[in-house]
């Protein structure tokens, strides 16, 4: 049988952590920044964990991250 394929999109958007749980960037900020606070735009740009609901879908395209 042959080697599965990692997703690239997915490669490139999700990270692991030592534990194992997957690692995202937050979404809305790229652009229309103006209007949302400092305090929102610092925020968005820290990682966050994936949800527990999404984990399943995302190790299915990524299995060998």
């Amino acid at each position: 049988m042959p080697k599965m394929k990692s997703n690239s999109g997915a490669k490139k958007r999700f990270k692991r952590t030592g534990t194992g749980k997957l690692k995202r960037k937050k979404a809305f900020k790229r652009h229309i920044l103006t209007k949302k606070s400092a305090k929102r735009k610092n925020n968005l740009g820290k990682d966050t964990l994936v949800d527990k609901a999404d984990e399943k879908s995302i190790n299915k395209l990524l299995p060998y991250k």
